[in-house]
This record gives C-alpha cells, structure tokens and sequence, in this order.
C-alpha cells in the first residue's frame, strides 16, 4: 500500500480540487456575475459622492435637486440589482458548494471501499470520519467563497486603481506601495496558520478515534470501572487540541492586528499626503473625499480576505487530507485483462505461496503448497500465530500473497475480478458485524434483491428462523448498534443465514464457534455443518471437537504444515495434533 504523506503545495491541490466545479461551471460563471455585480455598487458611490461634492465646490454652482435625484435613482437601482445579485449568491452559490461537497464525500467513500484490509490495519476509522465530514464541510465554505472572495477582490484592486490613477497618479501610486509590504506579511501569517490548521484537524482525526473507541467499548469499560481511565485518556487529547488551536489563534491575531496596522498606515498616507496634494492644488476637494471613500472600499475587501484567510486556510487543509486519502494506491484490485470467475466447483490450490505483513519483516507463510479438492472439508489447527487465518484471508484476496500463486479451479486469483471472487467465497467469523437495522435486511445482505421467501428460507436452514419469529417484531426486529440487542448465538446464526442466501460454493469458517456456550454453540454448529454441505470449508478452529468430521485436518505451525490426516490418523500418530487434542479434552 503505497501512501503519499509529502505535502502539497496550493497549486497542486487546487489543481486536484478544480475538477470538481466542472459540473457546476454556469453556475460558476454566473455566481461571478453577481459578484461582478455587488462590486460595481460599490464602486459607483464614490465616484457619485465625487460628482456632487464637485458640483457643489464649483464656482457655477452647478449642484442642483434634478443631479441629486438622478444620482441617487442611480444608487437605488443599482442597489436593487446589488439585492437580487447578493440573494442569487448567498443561496444558490452555497447550494452548489454543497453538491461539490457531495460528489468529494462520494467519491472518498467509493475509494475507501476499494482499500484492502492491510490499510485498515495502520488507520483509524475516526479519522477517517472526521475528514469525511468536518474537512469536507470546510471544503464546501472553500469552494463558495474562495473564488468569489478573489474575484471581487481583484476587482475592486484593479478598478480603484484605474479610477484613482485618473484624478492622480503620484498618490494612487503611494497609496498603492502599501499593499505589496502587507501581502507579505500577510503571506507570512498565512503559511504558519495553515500548519496549525492541519495540525488542529489531525488531532481532531485522534480526537474522534478515541471517543469511537471509548464508546463501542462503554461495556468494557463499565465491567472494568474504568470510566475515569477513559476520561483522564480524553482529557489529555483535549488538552493537546486546546493546546494546538490556541497556538493557532495567537497566529491568527498576529494576523489580524498586521491587518489593522497597515489599515491605518493606509488612512493616514491618504490624509496626509492627500491633503498636501490638495494644498499644492495637484487635486481638488472632491478628488480628496473619492480618495478617503475608495480607501475604504479598498480596506473593506482587505479585511474580508482577511476574514476569509480562515476559512481559506480550513479549506486547503480539507483539501489536502481529502487528497491524502484519495492518493493512496489500492493494493489490491482488478487486472486489466480480469475475467469473471464463472461455474466455480470449488478446487482450491495453494501453489509455493508466502506472505508477510507489510509492518513485518519475517513471513507468516513461507513456500506453502495445498491443494484442496472441490466439495473437501479442511480444518486448520495449530498455535497461535501460525498463519490459519492469514492463509484464509488469502483466498478471497483481503491480502495479496508476495510469493506463489493462488488458483481456484485451476484459475489464478489475481486474473479474476475480484467481485466474481468474493461472490464465490462465503465467511462466517468468530467476531460477528450485524448492522444497525432490521433481522431481515441483515440477512439481506448476503444477496441483493432477495425476497422474504428467500431470506426466511436462509433462516430455517441457519436454525434462526424459530428464534427470529419470537422475537418482538419478527423479521423487522431492530437489532441495535452492531446487533447489541441480540446474543452472540443469535448473532451468529443470522450471519450464517447471510451466507446460505449467499450460497457461495467455497466457504471459510474462522473460529465461528469460539466464543459461544456451549448451548449456543451446539445449535450453531448444526446450522454450519448444514451449510458446508456440499462446500469446499476451511474451518479454524480451537475446539478440537467441532472438526472431528473433517475430510482433512491441517496442522498449521510456523514452519507450515506440520501434520495432515483425518483425526483418527493424527491421533494414532500421536503427533502435535494429539498433544493438541489431549490438551483440549482435558480442559
């Protein structure tokens, strides 16, 4: 699983990020009407407070009521436009933010269902929530206001300095020298914000990890009294978050008080040297007021960039944490010549296999080769740490081997789509996922579009369908939060009627029995033999009893196949799996 963690650069993401606004590019252009629009109301009042202050410093005395009603009508319909403009803006411009929002969410949750199990391993799902939710919602207010913030900026820039420049040149060009020193020190507190930003949503990342933890194991935690344990874990993570944004809001007042320094710089330059200007007569008394009002136009977009320059920054973040997600390279998915895997009979060859980790440096199988016949029942047992259920997760291609081959009737794995794979290949785990929703649409599950005859039918042959009917709500029973509401035995058997809906031809039993009593697990383990019937299994498992009627039992150590026969052969060779099966039965 290739990562890339290096971090990108503005360009770059926005480079990433612009693709998205190709679906909404009209709404886009007209959004920047509006803005263009806003912007000119702006700009004409004080070139009109100009044209009446002049009229009223003339010598003809040139001011009169048919000027000042024609400059104000003037304003007011333009401000009429400004009205329906900054609607047009403020609704459907944030609308289209929304659908970028949408299509970003879409597309990392289409990428993460992509990812194998090895990412999983190194990433925690609360962080990946959080840049699915907060950092996408930063990018919504990003993509809105980011180009309307630039384009009337730039606007009221170029257009302030084409207008000034025609009543004088000297001053609008020493007003103007201000800006170039303000960028950069603007510049300057931008980048340190932007660090703190990203680290601020990294912590939030662990933040929303650790309370996803802490409260899918509350029952843990209460049966261990442990709630101050867990509060005293948060509270340093808080902590380390108050620290981290309080680092950043020194920056951004940094940031803004730079703002309001070269603010005043820029007010008293035009007071000052206007005035001298005005003295010397190189500009007139209305030329003076323009100058003070189109100052503030000036300083107002400043200080809405400035304003924006945190929601500017949270957006490139989002960006970027969208963009490290979404650059990091499936490690396992369709070859490009990939054909469906059709008419399976269930023949499963293991051909000089090895694996290891990625986080390891030592092989968990090493040149391992196994042929299991179509319809065969295999058991594996072994110590821990052998690699049982690494060798499963072989099969369907949760991992990929880094040496051998796998062939399912006589097919390599890796030349076939992996949806035809996994649809051939059922797993019942010990550690059962039911999610939150009803009995019928977990069993549901396991074939899309399957009717009620069919799922009620996968429960009578799971053994559940009995206990199903008593329940409050019969087949629409709510099951809770990962199936809370049910016991594991329960559990267990609607995950099996999953797979007979699924009635996939190779099938993986891991430790499905494990965690069960003992009544529990008797019913389970008719519902399982009913299921493998006619069925290439691999089943793990650590009660030595459940695997009896197997056609071959494996014994899987680290130095791979140790011993392989029936069970009275590995008994009366009196083996590992003897010592094994001793220990067992006299527990």
């Amino acid at each position: 699983m290739k990562q890339k963690t290096k971090k990108k650069g503005t360009l770059y993401l926005l480079r990433r990020f612009l693709p998205y606004y190709k679906k909404y590019k009209w709404i886009m252009v007209l959004d920047l009407l509006c803005a263009a629009l806003t912007t000119l109301c702006e700009l004409v009042l004080p070139m009109l407070v100009r044209r009446i202050t002049d009229a009223a410093t003339s010598e003809t005395l040139a001011l009169t009521v048919t000027l000042v009603l024609r400059c104000g009508i003037l304003y007011l319909v333009l401000r009429l436009i400004d009205t329906a403009a900054q609607y047009f803006m403020a609704s459907v411009g944030h609308i289209m933010g929304t659908h970028l929002e949408t299509d970003m969410r879409r597309d990392f949750f289409g990428h993460l269902q992509k990812l194998s199990f090895s990412y999983y391993d190194n990433t925690k799902v609360g962080t990946l929530m959080s840049r699915m939710t907060s950092d996408l919602f930063d990018v919504t207010e990003f993509a809105h206001h980011c180009p309307e913030e630039i384009f009337i900026a730039g606007v009221k820039i170029i257009c302030s300095f084409v207008l000034l420049c025609g009543m004088s040149v000297p001053l609008t060009l020493i007003v103007f020298s201000i800006i170039p020193p303000m960028i950069l020190a603007l510049s300057f507190f931008n980048r340190r914000m932007r660090s703190g930003f990203r680290e601020s949503r990294q912590q939030v990342g662990e933040l929303n990890s650790q309370i996803e933890d802490s409260l899918l194991g509350v029952r843990v935690v209460k049966s261990f009294a442990n709630e101050s344990v867990e509060e005293e874990k948060f509270d340093k993570g808080n902590r380390k978050y108050l620290s981290i944004k309080t680092k950043v809001y020194h920056i951004m007042a940094g940031f803004q008080a730079s703002t309001r320094l070269f603010d005043g710089l820029m007010y008293i330059t035009v007071v000052v040297a206007g005035a001298l200007f005005m003295i010397k007569g190189d500009i007139r008394a209305a030329d003076y007021v323009a100058y003070l009002m189109f100052v503030t136009t000036l300083l107002t977009s400043i200080r809405r960039i400035v304003e924006f320059a945190e929601q500017f920054q949270r957006g490139m973040t989002g960006i970027e944490r969208f963009c490290e997600v979404m650059d990091v390279e499936p490690d396992i998915q369709d070859d490009r010549n990939a054909v469906e895997l059709e008419g399976v009979q269930g023949e499963v060859t293991f051909r000089d296999v090895s694996f290891r980790y990625e986080t390891e440096t030592e092989n968990v199988l090493t040149h391992l080769d196994l042929t299991v016949r179509a319809g065969e029942s295999i058991a594996l047992v072994g110590p821990s740490g052998g690699g049982k259920t690494t060798l499963c997760s072989l099969i369907p291609r949760f991992y990929e081997v880094t040496g051998g081959q796998i062939l399912i009737d006589g097919k390599d794995i890796r030349s076939v789509t992996l949806s035809s794979l996994r649809e051939s290949i059922g797993v019942v785990a010990q550690d059962v996922y039911l999610f939150s929703g009803t009995v019928r649409e977990n069993i549901a599950y396991g074939k899309q579009g399957a009717t009620d005859r069919e799922i009620e039918e996968a429960a009578r042959l799971a053994g559940a369908h009995d206990f199903i009917t008593s329940l409050p709500d019969g087949y629409d029973t709510y099951v809770g939060e990962r199936g809370v509401k049910l016991s594991g035995g329960q559990k267990q058997r609607i995950s099996i009627a999953r797979v007979f809906l699924k009635n996939p031809p190779v099938l993986i039993l891991d430790e499905a029995t494990s965690a069960l009593d003992n009544e529990s697990e008797r019913l389970v383990q008719q519902s399982l033999e009913r299921l493998a019937k006619g069925r290439t299994t691999f089943t793990i498992a650590h009660r030595l009893t459940t695997i009896r009627n197997a056609d071959r039992i494996l014994v899987l150590t680290e130095n791979g196949i140790a011993e392989s026969g029936t069970h009275n052969e590995l008994l009366q060779r009196d083996g590992l799996y003897a010592e094994l099966y001793r220990m067992y039965s006299a527990t």
